[in-house]
């Protein structure tokens, strides 16, 4: 089985009807293997929901969203560690720290990393 983490992207596409992910996010979030995210996808999530979408109630499903995913296979805390080596790949990679965190933790947690960040994230490897 495998263990998924997820990046706030993921979590974002299944509350918008017009992210192109939307339809291919809830199949993930209720199948079976295990989920986990950062601790950061609680900020990231409600800034959106909130700034971008101007969209309070959306902002409290999506926390929801983060809280049952920790409930499922945890919540990663971002710390001095990970954050230096997110710092390097973003560096490395000219993306930002937020996307670089999740690719230094996903090795952390044993689990693979799922992003429907194409533009910033996937497309630069």
């Amino acid at each position: 089985m495998t263990l998924w983490l997820l990046d706030a992207s993921v979590l974002l596409a299944s509350q918008d009807p017009d992210d192109e992910h939307h339809d291919d996010s809830p199949r993930l979030l209720i199948g079976g293997d295990p989920l986990a995210t950062l601790d950061l996808a609680f900020y990231e999530a409600t800034n959106v929901a909130v700034r971008s979408w101007c969209d309070p109630p959306a902002a409290r499903r999506l926390r929801s969203r983060v809280t049952a995913v920790a409930d499922d296979a945890g919540l990663a805390r971002v710390d001095g560690h990970l954050l230096e080596q997110a710092a390097a790949i973003a560096d490395e990679h000219g993306i930002s720290v937020h996307d670089a965190a999740y690719v230094a933790a996903a090795p952390a947690v044993s689990g693979r990393l799922v992003s429907c960040d194409g533009r910033d994230l996937l497309s630069r490897g």
